[in-house]
């Protein structure tokens, strides 16, 4: 049975990002960007606001060379060969598999002022439809990953999400965008993990 995700990488205090809109501090580590690749191998599909999906445009062509990890990835950066060009040696191995994960996921977009798109295996929805998503949930043989807290908050209130997947960084930004609905929000912790960098992931339940 496939289960919908909420993942989000916020502050102490509970933002995604700032009232300035920065989240530079969010910038995961290799250490914690590789434990994210190993969760994002078990996704068919992303559903994501308008905001997010601009924010992750860049991962389609910021690796612009076929690789594979067990081919070109080796150690902790990307490996220098004649598949890899010059200016892209040192790019963190998990750096790269990211890319080639995000390129592989089918992706929806909900906006209703975009009319195209730049990016593969992605489609524009104009509302956020819980009964669509229900469908496809039931279609699907893979996790689907819910992304922007705004969407988000839409996926909540029909209780559509399964689990809540939050990476809280070692950071306190004082206000912004909140990355959980108002409102009650009852969790069940299912799993902790500590990084070297402060970061600590917490996976809940729904309940």
């Amino acid at each position: 049975m496939v289960s919908l995700i909420y993942s989000a990488i916020c502050s102490i205090d509970g933002y995604v990002a700032d009232e300035q809109g920065n989240f530079d501090w969010a910038v995961p580590d290799a250490q914690v960007h590789s434990f994210v690749n190993e969760l994002e191998r078990g996704v068919g599909t992303y559903l994501l606001g308008r905001r997010m999906y601009e924010t992750m445009i860049p991962w389609e062509t910021m690796i612009p060379w076929e690789t594979t990890a067990h081919e070109d990835l080796q150690g902790t950066s990307a490996s220098v060969g004649s598949s890899v060009p010059d200016e892209f040696a040192g790019i963190e191995a998990a750096t790269v598999e990211f890319a080639q994960i995000w390129g592989g996921i089918d992706k929806i977009v909900y906006s209703t002022t975009l009319n195209e798109v730049s990016t593969a295996r992605t489609t524009i929805a104009r509302d956020f439809d819980a009964d669509a998503v229900r469908a496809l949930e039931s279609e699907a043989v893979q996790d689907i990953s819910i992304g922007g807290p705004t969407i988000a908050a839409s996926a909540f209130a029909a209780g559509l999400v399964d689990e809540c997947r939050l990476f809280v960084c070692p950071v306190s930004v004082g206000g912004g965008l909140p990355a959980l609905p108002r409102g009650r929000l009852d969790l069940q912790l299912l799993e902790e993990k500590t990084f070297d960098g402060g970061v600590i992931y917490l996976r809940y339940a729904v309940r």
